[in-house]
């Protein structure tokens, strides 16, 4: 079993930028994908980005351009750069933790607010 402890949500102004961290404790092995999705009351979960162990990226159309992410797997430690925001971007981004078929792990969630 992982543990995911994510930081770094808040509030921001449109436009301006972000940076959420989620760092996983427990026994890890790879391959591994670590990512983020984001949650609005009342929708379903949304994909945001994932980034695996051999840092292969992959982007929601929504926020290509906008965000990176990125890992430090020196600290198990995931990031979502988080630019360019928008007011419809505010949303529960969760973190995610996958390791092969049987391991799929959440985070608590952090908000994030964007302000117009």
């Amino acid at each position: 079993q992982v543990q995911l402890v994510e930081s770094g949500g808040g509030l921001v102004q449109a436009g301006g930028s972000l940076r959420l961290s989620c760092t996983v404790s427990g026994r890890i092995f790879t391959p591994n994908t670590m990512g983020w999705y984001r949650q609005v009351a009342g929708k379903e979960r949304e994909f945001v980005a994932s980034i695996s162990s051999g840092d292969s990226t992959n982007y929601g159309d929504s926020v290509k351009g906008r965000f990176i992410i990125f890992r430090e797997n020196a600290w198990n430690t995931v990031y979502l750069q988080m630019n360019i925001l928008k007011s419809e971007y505010t949303a529960n981004y969760y973190c995610n933790y996958k390791e092969g078929f049987n391991l799929d792990q959440w985070g608590k969630g952090t908000l994030v607010t964007v302000s117009s």
